[in-house]
């Protein structure tokens, strides 16, 4: 069919009320005045509101009022600024609509602020927004003038020590959860309620990451295809809240700071999984101009560029985007009172031009010295979708990042693939990629996250399983390093249920007790499975969302005595031991150091099976599967929250991974008189089934598959079997 006209300038009906309307007061080029360059965005001043946005390049730019009816009125901006346009218009206020045409490009395109603090929708009409000259107002999704909002509450503040993450999506967590109301569900007002933060501080965690919650919309290909982008790394407006995660119509701003404050009374932080390496605007065919692509894409983008893997690449070495980037970021920090982020592709925001990775680049530099930001978490997920982007270890001194040498390492170490010579650099903090000027918190470690089998699937499948996916299970990695112990998917055989519960606390336990920040995958400590889905992004249904009747009844009433109660409780048991036990997550690397005692003992000892030290052959065996840490507490290198002092009991960390039972003999002695314990994965809790000390250099029969925690104590010596307590010693 031919292209739609491109509507007249002045064709259009102005909106009742609307500048240029009978009584709206003096005014300038039909009624703007000429505004400022900054902020950019739409700011409402309370008689009026200032228009600002970046179009370079282009020789006319029109502010697009919109009225509820559709009715759009026209004003040029003749104002330009550092290639800002900008105007005020009198009597302009909240709720206002409004959008921009750019001249020079394709007019007919109405476009959204790409600094929209509310967005209407986030659907569009693909078949239009992609054909050039057809008029997209009423197609498009366009900005909302909003009332400023502004979080109250004081912030956690949690070390980075002390950090536990839990990643989580706002709709997956909370959609079936039956002690929320219904209407709460799947909203960021479900997040926050009495429900979901009682489970949350019962968990133990102290920090919750979100997927995405800027504003996304689903890419032309999944549009075109039926599909949906579930997980929101497609990002529409970068501050703007999702307006689909509010249970209110239009109160998503106003929720999402309600869900922030709620959590931080209850000492929880809120990071946030953001997405500036690319936009849902997607590649060139179709090219859909809904923002950035139709206001200055050659500033935007890199042309020609696509290394993230979806179609397009931001571009960090644009002046525009570096701008964008750090005041979306400040504005959820500042104004909404975000903790911290995680950076989806963190390395395209190194590489300028998509170019080689430069840690100094400047988008990265400008945001590790602003003053807002740096008192913010900041974590990089540090790499890309090219092999030139893969970047651990490397980001600079601010920056903690997702370890995936953790997760690979532990991963085979439990599946009987590995020996112990890397798990010794996991277990201690990564010294090997985090050393010199970054400490140990600087590795986030993980076993599962979003992207990926869930924990549970991880030892029920050897495959992925993504035919729901639509891609012909196309996509996905397929480098698992997963394991499923006799059966592909679900079973009732209960020798292998109780192998990969047991493989589950293995896991867990592993990443709890290590040296580093451990990051929780949402789900995994109650037992959620995708049914073999690794990259469940397009399902926005029970595939995705949390089954959460193991743990709570109809009523929310909590369950007991289930299998995934009981995960529940040993990762609550674990993370509280975690918690009181500073000697496990100190806040420097273990340098063999002698503690201020002066007795020559080294803060970290690994120990052998035969309780001695280990040998370089040892840790060059590749068929090891046993392996003792040995931590001092007497000199713990930290502080506790309020940031005294700490000191604690000294910990041997004992992890058999082979099938088969295993003799070991304990440390002797300076490392301890008596071994009790005080964590044990042979049992469905996690509460040592026999808590008697053990002595020194005694030797002890470990289940396979088991991980024991036990404190060191130089007290009192365990009895022998033929020696009388009173006489001990």
């Amino acid at each position: 069919m031919p292209a739609e006209p491109t509507p007249d300038l002045q064709a259009r009906p102005r909106p009742a009320g609307a500048p240029g309307a009978a009584g709206t007061g003096p005014r300038r080029g039909g009624s703007v005045f000429p505004g400022r360059p900054y902020p950019v965005g739409a700011t409402w001043t309370g008689d009026g509101t200032n228009f600002s946005v970046y179009a370079d390049g282009t020789s006319a730019v029109e502010l697009c009022l919109v009225d509820a009816g559709g009715a759009e009125l026209r004003l040029p901006m003749e104002e330009r600024t550092y290639g800002l346009w900008h105007s005020f218009v009198p009597g302009i206020g909240p709720g206002q609509r409004y959008g921009y045409r750019v001249a020079d490009r394709d007019p007919a395109k109405i476009l959204l602020d790409p600094y929209a603090r509310r967005i209407d929708t986030t659907s569009y009409d693909v078949s239009v927004v992609s054909a050039p000259g057809v008029d997209s107002l009423g197609r498009s999704p366009l900005g909302m003038v909003v009332e400023p909002v502004r979080s109250t509450s004081e912030r956690p503040r949690v070390p980075w020590e002390h950090t536990v993450v839990y990643e989580a999506h706002v709709v997956g967590a909370t959609r079936q959860h039956p002690g929320i109301p219904p209407a709460l569900r799947g909203t960021y007002a479900g997040l926050a309620h009495p429900a979901m933060v009682e489970h949350l501080v019962r968990l133990g965690v102290t920090s919750v990451e979100l997927l995405p919650v800027h504003a996304h919309a689903d890419e032309p290909g999944l549009l075109l295809t039926g599909r949906e982008n579930y997980w929101g790394y497609s990002t529409l407006g970068f501050f703007a809240p999702h307006p689909g995660y509010a249970s209110r119509s239009g109160a998503e701003l106003a929720e999402f700071v309600e869900m922030v404050d709620t959590l931080h009374a209850a000492g929880l932080e809120v990071l946030l999984d953001v997405v500036y390496n690319h936009t849902c605007e997607g590649g060139t065919d179709p090219s859909v101009p809904l923002s950035w692509r139709g206001l200055a894409p050659d500033v935007y983008y890199v042309p020609g560029r696509d290394i993230t893997g979806t179609g397009n690449t931001v571009d960090p070495a644009s002046v525009a985007v570096i701008r964008m980037v750090t005041d979306s970021l400040r504005y959820w920090a500042d104004d909404l009172g975000v903790d911290g982020f995680r950076f989806d592709l963190a390395s395209v925001l190194g590489r300028p031009h998509a170019d080689g990775f430069d840690p100094a680049s400047a988008l990265l530099s400008a945001i590790a010295q602003d003053p807002v930001l740096v008192d913010r978490k900041l974590i990089a997920e540090p790499w890309d979708a090219t092999g030139e982007g893969y970047a651990v270890g490397r980001f600079g001194t601010w920056w903690s990042e997702w370890n995936d040498h953790f997760r690979d390492t532990v991963r085979d170490f439990w599946r009987g693939a590995a020996g112990v010579r890397d798990l010794g650099y996991r277990l201690s903090g990564s010294a090997d990629l985090y050393g010199g000027d970054r400490r140990p918190w600087a590795s986030v470690n993980f076993v599962t996250a979003h992207d990926g089998f869930t924990l549970r699937d991880l030892v029920s499948y050897q495959h992925k399983h993504n035919e729901a996916n639509g891609e012909d299970g196309r996509d996905g990695t397929d480098n698992n390093r997963s394991a499923n112990y006799g059966v592909e998917g679900d079973t009732d055989d209960p020798a292998v249920l109780a192998v990969r519960l047991r493989q589950v606390r293995n896991l867990a336990a592993t990443l709890l007790l290590s040296t580093g920040t451990p990051m929780i995958c949402g789900g995994d400590e109650i037992g959620r499975t995708q049914g073999g889905n690794n990259n469940a992004y397009c399902q926005d249904n029970p595939v995705s969302w949390t089954d959460w009747s193991g743990v709570v009844d109809t009523s929310g009433a909590p369950v007991t005595g289930s299998p995934e109660a009981d995960l529940l409780a040993f990762f609550s048991r674990t993370l509280s031991i975690r918690k009181d036990s500073p000697a496990l997550h100190q806040g420097e690397f273990f340098e063999g150091r002698s503690p201020s005692t002066g007795d020559g003992i080294p803060d970290l000892v690994w120990f052998n099976p035969d309780g001695e030290q280990m040998s370089l052959d040892d840790w060059f065996d590749g068929g090891r599967r046993t392996l003792q840490m040995w931590v001092d507490g007497r000199d713990v290198r930290g502080h506790s929250p309020d940031g005294s002092p700490v000191s604690d009991d000294s910990w041997l960390l004992l992890l058999h991974s082979g099938e088969n039972s295993v003799e070991v003999t304990l440390p002797g002695e300076p490392y301890g008189l008596a071994y009790t314990p005080v964590l044990d994965t042979a049992t469905a809790t996690g509460e040592p089934a026999d808590a008697t000390p053990l002595g020194a250099a005694v030797s002890v029969t470990v289940p396979g598959r088991t991980v024991w925690l036990l404190r060191a104590t130089r007290d009192e010596p365990v009895p022998t079997p033929d020696q009388p307590a009173d006489a001990a010693g």
